[in-house]
């Protein structure tokens, strides 16, 4: 049970590490487009992340894929600036089925590349563990109930500014993903590649 407590904290508090906000960055982007009435596609699109992020964990700890740590460090913000800009490209335009499949293949495919600047460190949480895979898919459950409480609290903003404050679903996404944009930029900055 101390085990299984161990790595579902790992998790959530991974998701909610202040110095590495870029989690959270990612997640605002991912979901920002939908509504209380979206919620399951938000629920899928953060559970897409999820697997990915644990599928890059896995092969990691397993020693089948070897990632770059800096190139890696740098295309997590570069993840989080692209799905940014394609909420503010397609913003109240065109098919909501082919945005929602864009930005599941983001989901899955970024959270990736995220799970893979965090494979170092996991290696090191599950050294000494008596199951590298069951502590791997107790991590994952932590990661998804912070995901699910982060999503929570940005449907609840989606839905305060767009009843309350009257802002249409597209200024919404445009200032959101703008807001993402700007705290993105001290990050890019600091994980120069050159």
């Amino acid at each position: 049970m101390d085990s299984f407590l161990f790595f579902v904290k790992q998790g959530f508090f991974h998701v909610f590490d202040w110095k590495a906000y870029d989690h959270i960055l990612f997640l605002i982007v991912l979901t920002v487009i939908y509504t209380f009435n979206d919620w399951k596609k938000a629920l899928w699109i953060i559970t897409l992340f999820t697997i990915g992020h644990t599928t890059s964990l896995i092969l990691s700890t397993y020693n089948v894929v070897h990632a770059n740590a800096r190139i890696v460090e740098f295309l997590i913000p570069i993840t989080i600036l692209i799905t940014a800009l394609v909420n503010i490209f397609i913003a109240g335009k065109g098919n909501k089925k082919s945005n929602s499949n864009i930005n599941l293949i983001m989901a899955l495919f970024f959270g990736m590349i995220h799970g893979l600047g965090f494979s170092s460190y996991f290696k090191m949480l599950v050294a000494k563990a008596d199951s590298k895979f069951v502590g791997l898919l107790e991590f994952a459950l932590g990661i998804e109930m912070a995901q699910l409480l982060i999503v929570f609290v940005i449907l609840i903003c989606a839905f305060i500014f767009q009843t309350i404050f009257r802002f249409s679903k597209k200024e919404w996404i445009l200032i959101a993903s703008s807001i993402v944009i700007g705290a993105l930029i001290p990050f890019l900055i600091a994980t120069k590649i050159w």
